[in-house]
C-alpha cells in the first residue's frame, strides 16, 4: 500500500511529537523549555542517567547527542514499538483521527485525483492574478490602494481578482483542457438549480488563494466587492482537498517562521492576517469559523502560547470567550493562550495603519493571560456585596475550574482565583478620623513572649511560619507513607497552600502521580523529584517522629493524622488571614463589629490550639496507633480489675 505525501504530510502536522516521546520518557524540566517545543530527556534507546535526547517538537525532529539516534515520529513509533512503517502509520493515524486509505488500487487513484486537483488549483491562482491586472480589476486594484497594499505585496500573498461574470472561469479552463466534472471537485463552480450550465462560484470577488502547510492551493477565501452581496466573504466549499475546521490560513509560512522563534498571533480574516505580516509579525486566521479544537492543537504545535488578537467590540470579546471555553480543557503547562483585544471599533489592520507596527507591538505585549478573561466573564458587570452573590461566583469558578483536567495547572489557576476573589471582597479601607470615643486608637491583641527560662524548641526559636511548616511536611509525609488513604484527601490536599518551596514541589507531585500508572506513589514522586527531595523532606525531625510516618501503612493512623492536621492547618491560617484583613478595616475605625471579629478569631486559634493540648492530654495511643481516651480506658481497666477481683475470691472460698 503506498501512501501519498499528502497523507503523511497532514499526518506530521496533526501530531505532537513531543506527546509521542513523552510517553516514554521523563522530561528534565530543568533543561526543558516546553513552551518553545525544546524538550530534553534521558535518550530511550540507549542506557544514560543524563538528557541528552532532544525532541524538536516545532519541527517534528529527534537527536541524541549520545548514540546518535534521530528521525520523526514515525520512526520513534517503529523502533520503541518494535512495528514495521504501515503498523507505525495505523498508530500514529488513530491517534491523529485519521482515517488510512483503503488497503487497495483506489488508494493510488485517489492520490493522483488529489495531484490533479491541486495542479487545477493553481491554473485558477494564474487566472485569478491576471484579471487583477486587467480593466475588469480596477476596482479592486482601488479598494486595495486604499487598504495599504503595494503591488509588491499583492504579489507576496498572491491576491488575484474573479470577474463579475458567470462563467469566466470555467470558460477560462475547460478551454485549457481542463475536465468540468474536476472543476466541480475542486469547488470552483456549481451545479445550476435551474439546469443551466455550471457556474463560477466566486464571482466579483478578490481573492485569497488558501494554502496547506506544503505550501500547495487547496481553497480559496473570496470577499465581495459588491456591499450590497449577501456573504462580505466566502470560502471554498469542502472537497477532497479542503476542510475548513483543519485549516489556517497562512499555516506554512507561520510555521517556518515559529520555529525560528517567531510569536504566532491569531488574527480574525485575511486581511489582518496579510496586515500583520506587511507589519513583521506572523500571523494565521481561522476560515470564516470559530477557532476549533484541530486548529487550537496546530497553533500549539508552533507556539505554547500563541496570541489571540481580536476586533475591539463586543463580537471581538464574545469571541475570545469562545476560545478560552474551548482551550480551557486542553490546557497544559507550556500550552496555553494569551488574548489581545483592539482598541474599541478597531481591527489590527486599522491599529497598523493608524500607529504603525510599534503601536501593534503594544497591544500584543499588553495581551492577558486566559486566567485573567475568565475572571473578568465571571465577574464583569456584577457586584458581590451578599453572601449569597459571593458564594455564587465560587461556584461558578469551581465549575470552570473543572473543566481543566491538568492537574497541577488547575491548582494554580484555582490559587490564581482565589487570589483575586480576595482581592475583591476586601472591604476598601475608610480613611482614619483621629482618635477613637476612648482617646486613643484600638490596640490589636499580642502574642504571648515565652519566659527567659522556657526551653527553646524548634517552633519557639522559629520564625511564626514554622508551626505551619511542620504541619505541612507531616501531612506530605503521612500521604507518602500510606498512599492508600490519598484518595479521600484530594480536594484538601490540592487546596493546601504550601509556604516551603520544597513541600509545594512535594505536593504537586503527590497530585500529579497519584493514580496514574502503576508504580507506588513513592516511587513515582521520587521519579519525578529526584531522592534528595525526599531525603530532605523525611530526615527532619518532626517527621521522622510522627507515628503516621513511623507505622507506614497504618490506614486508621494515617487518617486520624491527615484529618487533624489538615483541621488544624486550615483553623489556625484562618485566624491569621481574619486578624490581617480586621487588622486592616480597624486601623481606620473602630466599632463593635471590629472588636467582635477579633474576639471571635482569637477565641476560634486558642479552640484550635486547646484541642492540639487536649489531645496529648487526654489521649493516650495504643499499640495500633489508635487514640484511646484515658478516662475511658480508665474505666474500662477498673471494670476487668472488678472481674479479676471476684474470680479471685470465688477461687479461694471453694
Amino acid at each position: 500500500m503506498s501512501l501519498s505525501d499528502g497523507f503523511l504530510d497532514e499526518l506530521r502536522s496533526r501530531i505532537s511529537l513531543g506527546q509521542v516521546v513523552g510517553r516514554k520518557v521523563m522530561w528534565d524540566q530543568r533543561k526543558s523549555q516546553p513552551g518553545k517545543g525544546d524538550l530534553w530527556a534521558p535518550c530511550p534507546f540507549h542506557q544514560e542517567k543524563t538528557a541528552s535526547f532532544h525532541v524538536d517538537d516545532r519541527k517534528g525532529f529527534y537527536y541524541c547527542f549520545g548514540c546518535h539516534a534521530k528521525g520523526d515520529a514515525i520512526s520513534f513509533v517503529r523502533e520503541t514499538e518494535n512495528v514495521d512503517f504501515m503498523e507505525a502509520i495505523e498508530i500514529l493515524a488513530k491517534e491523529a483521527g485519521m482515517t488510512l486509505p483503503a488497503r487497495d488500487p483506489r488508494a493510488a487513484k485517489q492520490a493522483e485525483a488529489r495531484d490533479r486537483l491541486g495542479e487545477i488549483m493553481d491554473q485558477a491562482v494564474r487566472y485569478f492574478r491576471r484579471a487583477l491586472s486587467t480593466g475588469p480589476g480596477a476596482e479592486a486594484r482601488a479598494y486595495l490602494d486604499r487598504r495599504g497594499l503595494s503591488e509588491a505585496a499583492r504579489d507576496r500573498w498572491e491576491i488575484g481578482f474573479a470577474p463579475a461574470g458567470w462563467q469566466g472561469l470555467r470558460d477560462h479552463l475547460t478551454g485549457q483542457g481542463v475536465a468540468e466534472k474536476d472543476l466541480l471537485a475542486c469547488g470552483l463552480i456549481k451545479d445550476s438549480s435551474r439546469g443551466g450550465k455550471p457556474y463560477d462560484t466566486f464571482r466579483n470577488r478578490i481573492m485569497f488563494p488558501i494554502r496547506d502547510p506544503r505550501g500547495r492551493c487547496i481553497a480559496f477565501g473570496g470577499r465581495a466587492m459588491d456591499p450590497e452581496d449577501n456573504a462580505k466573504y466566502l470560502n471554498s466549499p469542502q472537497t477532497q482537498l479542503f476542510d475548513k475546521s483543519v485549516t489556517l490560513y497562512n499555516h506554512g509560512r507561520a510555521r517556518e517562521a515559529s520555529g525560528k522563534g517567531a510569536q504566532i498571533v491569531v488574527a480574525e480574516g485575511y486581511m489582518d492576517v496579510i496586515a500583520l505580516g506587511e507589519a513583521g509579525f506572523t500571523a494565521v486566521a481561522p476560515l470564516g469559523t470559530a477557532v476549533t479544537e484541530a486548529q487550537l492543537d496546530m497553533l500549539w504545535r508552533m507556539s505554547g502560547e500563541p496570541v489571540v488578537a481580536l476586533d475591539g467590540d463586543r463580537a471581538g470579546l464574545e469571541a475570545a470567550k469562545r476560545v478560552m471555553r474551548l482551550a480551557l480543557p486542553k490546557l497544559k503547562p507550556g500550552q496555553t493562550l494569551n488574548f489581545a483585544l483592539m482598541p474599541p471599533g478597531k481591527d489590527p489592520d486599522d491599529v497598523i495603519r493608524a500607529e504603525g507596527p510599534e503601536g501593534m507591538q503594544k497591544q500584543l505585549a499588553a495581551a492577558v493571560p486566559l486566567v485573567d478573561l475568565l475572571w473578568q466573564e465571571e465577574t464583569e458587570g456584577r457586584t458581590f456585596n451578599t453572601p449569597d452573590r459571593r458564594a455564587a461566583l465560587d461556584a461558578a469558578l469551581k465549575t470552570r475550574l473543572g473543566a481543566i483536567t491538568d492537574e497541577t495547572l488547575r491548582y494554580h489557576y484555582s490559587q490564581a482565583l482565589r487570589d483575586r476573589q480576595r482581592e475583591l471582597f476586601r472591604p476598601a479601607p475608610r480613611p482614619r478620623t483621629g482618635a477613637t470615643g476612648r482617646g486613643f486608637p484600638p490596640r490589636l491583641p499580642s502574642a504571648a513572649l515565652p519566659l527567659d527560662g522556657t526551653r527553646r524548641s524548634f517552633l519557639a526559636a522559629a520564625d511564626e511560619g514554622a508551626t505551619d511548616r511542620v504541619r505541612e511536611a507531616v501531612i506530605l509525609a503521612t500521604c507518602l507513607a500510606t498512599p492508600q488513604v490519598v484518595g479521600d484527601f484530594l480536594t484538601r490536599l490540592e487546596l493546601m497552600e504550601c509556604r516551603d518551596p520544597l513541600h509545594l514541589r512535594v505536593r504537586d507531585a503527590i497530585l500529579t502521580c497519584h493514580g496514574e500508572g502503576d508504580a507506588p506513589l513513592k516511587e513515582a514522586v521520587m521519579a519525578r523529584l529526584g531522592p534528595e527531595a525526599l531525603d530532605e523532606l523525611m530526615a527532619r525531625d518532626h517527621v521522622a517522629l510522627c507515628p503516621a510516618v513511623r507505622d507506614a501503612g497504618n490506614l486508621e493512623t494515617a487518617e486520624l493524622t491527615l484529618e487533624g492536621e489538615l483541621a488544624k492547618l486550615r483553623a489556625f491560617r484562618g485566624w491569621a488571614e481574619e486578624m490581617a484583613e480586621a487588622q486592616e478595616e480597624i486601623a481606620a475605625a473602630e466599632t463593635e463589629a471590629m472588636t467582635w471579629r477579633l474576639s471571635q478569631a482569637a477565641v476560634a486559634r486558642d479552640r484550635a490550639a486547646r484541642q492540639e493540648q487536649e489531645d496529648r492530654a487526654e489521649y493516650d495511643q495504643g499499640d495500633n496507633g489508635a487514640r484511646i481516651n484515658r478516662a475511658e480506658r480508665g474505666a474500662l481497666d477498673a471494670i476487668l480489675g472488678a472481674i479479676r477481683f471476684s474470680k479471685t475470691k470465688k477461687s479461694a472460698d471453694s
